[in-house]
C-alpha cells in the first residue's frame, strides 16, 4: 500500500523568541505569543532573554 503525502514542505524561517537563562532548563516561547518584554521561564520561574531560533513559521498577531 503506497499513500501520498501532498502536504507542502514548510521552510523554517528565524524566529524571534524568549529564551530561559537558568542552565538547567530548555524553556523558550516565540516572542509573537507573548505579552510584555519582562519575561519569567514558565516552566522554572527564572528570567528568559531574547535570542532567535529557525522554526516554522505561525501567525500570531498581537492582540492584546
Amino acid at each position: 500500500m503506497y499513500r501520498r503525502n501532498n502536504a507542502e514542505e514548510v521552510v523554517p524561517e528565524e524566529t524571534k523568541v524568549w529564551e530561559c537563562v537558568a542552565d538547567d532548563c530548555k524553556g523558550w516561547i516565540r516572542d509573537n505569543f507573548t505579552s510584555s518584554d519582562d519575561q519569567k521561564c514558565p516552566l522554572c520561574g527564572s528570567e528568559m532573554k531574547a535570542g532567535t531560533r529557525m522554526l516554522q513559521a505561525i501567525n500570531n498577531p498581537k492582540n492584546y
